[in-house]
């Protein structure tokens, strides 16, 4: 190397040497590894060459010991092993051999919430307490401009990424072996904090009344947006970037098999299409959003800001104020509410009127396990005449429910098994 001056073999594979395009005198050493074409640089911090020569003889001892108890002869941040692991990643889905879409996933997750959680630490100190520390590290920091809660399928993708990134690093005997991560820590599933159907009535009259409480045009403009915004959400269980990829193209009026009018709406979300049923409401909700955007083409998305320009993060600051004056902002769990509790809240009030959990399932773009896993506490809901059959003092009976903007009047089975005894229903006002 041109920049190398008063260099000095000691012994085969090791030399000593001062650097050309440094101001300073002082010496460094350069050791080749046994049996491996890789060579580690220290710098020696002095400029005598007789001491020199003894701190490169025990540097050179010390990577000896090292290789020979499998220890990391070169130290690297996190950071730098997760951006050779993710190169590696690109190669491969380059050729075909994985998609394009994990490889941007890993990418998000190992330069995202991973660099901040360890990106600067030295790779040799990730050890089993870091690993077992990041789904508590997670949901305490969150993300985004809200913190909105983390889910348990989130942490479980991220730490797949943490442990392939660690493996890679072993593989690349950046680290021993024995440094491999154990068995991942036991998530504690977190409930989903959807709206009870007292609250989802309050979030209507609050809404109603939090409009009209505007003092200019453009804030009557954004509040009328968010309020109808959330009326669209409970009552199709869109997720949040299937909403933003709405476009006015994507909707289209139908008939049920009973000639009812319907939506049908065609969302599409990172990597997945589906088509969802809606009842003729959401078509009322989202006129009323036509009526007062300046994006209204085929092609224009459904949810703009004032300017006609996509909504980036979906009204997120009104529906936190929305949701702040109906005093609904924290769940029963103590966590701040977001756009998301909307989904989990039409799924709940579907489950509470019988909905079978395969359609709904089919309907909402998942798992019938993820809906089992989250909502399993709506069962006893569903199936309340079963658990209280026979129970002194039990009948059944009509309970209150929300309109038809939200949830149906009643399931079939509930409406045949009361016909012989009339009861009372309330009715609540339409929005």
């Amino acid at each position: 190397m041109a920049f190398i001056t008063d260099k000095e073999e000691l012994k085969p594979g090791l030399i000593i040497f001062r650097r050309g395009d440094v101001a300073h005198r002082n010496f460094y050493c350069r050791i080749k590894l046994p049996k491996d074409d890789r060579y580690k640089t220290i710098a020696l911090g002095t400029p005598e060459r007789d001491a020199a020569r003894d701190r490169a003889f025990d540097h050179d001892a010390d990577v000896r010991f090292r290789l020979k108890h499998d220890v990391p002869v070169f130290n690297r941040p996190f950071r730098q092993v997760a951006e050779e692991f993710i190169a590696v990643q690109q190669r491969r889905a380059d050729t075909g051999e994985i998609s394009q879409a994990r490889v941007k996933n890993l990418k998000n997750v190992l330069l995202g919430a991973l660099d901040r959680y360890v990106g600067s630490t030295q790779i040799h100190l990730v050890g089993q307490d870091r690993w077992a520390a990041y789904p508590t590290w997670r949901r305490e920091n969150g993300k985004g401009r809200h913190r909105a809660q983390i889910s348990d399928s989130t942490i479980s993708f991220e730490m797949g990424a943490f442990n392939a990134a660690m493996n890679f690093a072993i593989r690349k005997r950046y680290v021993p072996a024995n440094q491999r991560f154990e068995s991942k820590p036991k998530l504690k599933t977190m409930r989903r904090d959807e709206f009870t159907l007292e609250e989802y009535r309050k979030l209507h009259t609050a809404g109603r009344a939090w409009i009209k409480k505007a003092t200019t045009a453009p804030g009557t403009w954004s509040r009328t947006m968010c309020y109808n915004f959330m009326l669209i959400m409970c009552n199709t269980g869109m997720r949040p970037p299937e909403a933003k990829n709405l476009r006015w193209r994507d909707i289209m009026p139908a008939k049920d098999r009973d000639g009812k009018e319907i939506i049908v709406l065609f969302v599409q979300g990172k990597a997945k299409s589906r088509k969802l049923v809606a009842p003729k409401s959401v078509g009322d909700y989202l006129d009323r959003i036509r009526a007062i955007s300046k994006a209204t083409e085929p092609d224009d998305p459904v949810f703009t800001i004032i300017s006609g320009k996509p909504a980036k993060y979906l009204f997120e600051d009104a529906v936190e104020k929305l949701l702040t004056h109906a005093e609904l902002k924290i769940g029963p769990n103590g966590t701040p509410r977001s756009t998301y509790c909307f989904r989990h809240t039409y799924a709940t009030f579907r489950l509470s009127e019988g909905v079978d959990v395969y359609i709904l399932a089919e309907q909402m773009g998942t798992s019938v396990k993820m809906i089992e896993q989250h909502y399993g506490h709506v069962n006893t809901i569903k199936h309340a005449d079963r658990v209280l059959q026979g129970m002194s003092g039990w009948e059944p009976m009509m309970t209150d429910i929300a309109d038809s903007d939200s949830i149906a009047q009643a399931s079939a089975g509930a409406k045949a098994r009361l016909a012989a005894k009339p009861v009372r229903r309330t009715r609540t006002r339409r929005v």
